[in-house]
């Protein structure tokens, strides 16, 4: 696992920069209405595109957390990652494979 962005929490919006090796942006991660059960919480921009989705889940530990997926062309496949401190000022995120 590995620190791709950090960001800060302002209400209910996420603001921060994801970092890769293909990508710097400045980005946000703002609330959706759901429309279905299954449809995210969120969605994620980066210079006012969007570039994936999250959901907001609670780990095992009961820590609250949101499920980020990352898409875009530049990129050889999605990228899965998680926005751990989502209770606290500074939020990090956190790619898996």
């Amino acid at each position: 696992m590995a620190t791709i962005g950090t960001f800060t929490r302002e209400g209910e919006t996420y603001t921060g920069t994801i970092t890769t090796l293909s990508l710097k942006a400045k980005t946000v991660i703002k609330p959706v209405a759901k429309v279905s059960e299954n449809a995210p919480d969120f969605r994620v921009y980066a210079a006012g595109v969007e570039i994936g989705a999250a959901w907001s889940a609670t780990s095992k530990a009961h820590k609250p957390y949101l499920s980020v997926r990352l898409d875009d062309p530049s990129f050889a496949g999605a990228i899965y990652a998680r926005l751990i401190g989502t209770d606290s000022e500074q939020q990090t995120l956190i790619w898996n494979r």
